[in-house]
């Protein structure tokens, strides 16, 4: 997978939540650094400056880096160490292990105990035999589209709940199903086919926040027989003011989540 392995610093990070222990090994196995470091951002500067410190002493030309994917704790070190431009020099990849390929390479060191520089050693002794087939870490593009598509989801749970209300509010203004005659009523029975069909016919989240208003307004109008005659008040006012700010909004995510992902593959 690697070219060059002669010139090469295998570095393993086995991270937890209060720390990072390191080891690098080059191509031969020698242990030539071995540290650990608080998860934070000093601590993470430590790291880097051991690695270049090594690479220097040692005369190595290109640095691996490899550490499991441990929640989020694993995020920052990793997106610091593939992004520092101290480290461009060397070539660095930085990938993040699913902890189940590093599994059964481990089983192979069963003669010592389970501790955090034994992890290290396993994760950067796991690169150095070249057995990662996943991409290098790509940080800033990852972060930044998973909070992106995260906040869209978001929007389009506050424009669901929004239209689900300002249908209710349609339903509370028009209907009046207390005090109007029967021939008068948008709906024969309140759990009747029209308030059914509100309801099951909107399967999921996107059946109701895709639709225009005015098609909702529409399926009202025709589930009650076209019996709701002036469907704007002020909650209704308010609630389309709502959703279409948050629509905009979500136009605007939309393109930005394009543009990101046009950023892993420029061609």
């Amino acid at each position: 997978m690697f070219e060059n392995f002669l010139s090469t610093l295998f570095v393993g990070i086995d991270v937890s939540s209060k720390s990072n222990t390191v080891c690098a090994l080059d191509f031969k196995g020698n242990k030539l650094l071995n540290l650990t470091v608080a998860n934070n951002r000093p601590g993470a500067e430590s790291i880097l400056e051991n690695i270049v410190a090594c690479l220097n002493i040692h005369k190595l030309e290109y640095v691996v880096i490899a550490l499991e994917s441990t929640s989020f704790y694993s995020i920052h070190i990793a997106n610091f160490l593939s992004c520092d431009q101290r480290l461009l020099p060397f070539s660095p990849f930085v990938y993040c292990l699913n902890p189940k390929t590093t599994a059964n390479h481990r089983k192979s060191f069963v003669d010592m105990d389970k501790t955090d520089p034994l992890d290290a050693y396993v994760i950067a002794n796991f690169a150095r035999y070249g057995e990662i087939s996943i991409k290098p870490w790509r940080g800033s593009q990852f972060l930044a589209l998973k909070r992106l598509t995260r906040h869209r989801f978001h929007l389009v749970q506050l424009i669901s709940r929004e239209k689900v209300y300002m249908i209710s509010n349609v339903f509370l203004k028009f209907s009046e199903l207390a005090v109007l005659d029967k021939n008068k009523k948008p709906f024969s029975h309140m759990y009747g086919a029209t308030s059914k069909a509100s309801i099951t016919e909107f399967f999921s989240p996107d059946d109701i926040v895709y639709p225009s208003v005015n098609d909702l307004v529409g399926f009202i109008k025709k589930k009650g027989k076209n019996k709701i005659s002036d469907p704007v008040n002020i909650a209704i006012s308010f609630s389309l003011n709502v959703i279409k700010a948050l629509e905009k909004k979500i136009k605007s995510v939309d393109k930005a989540i394009e543009k990101t992902i046009k950023g892993f593959n420029p061609n």
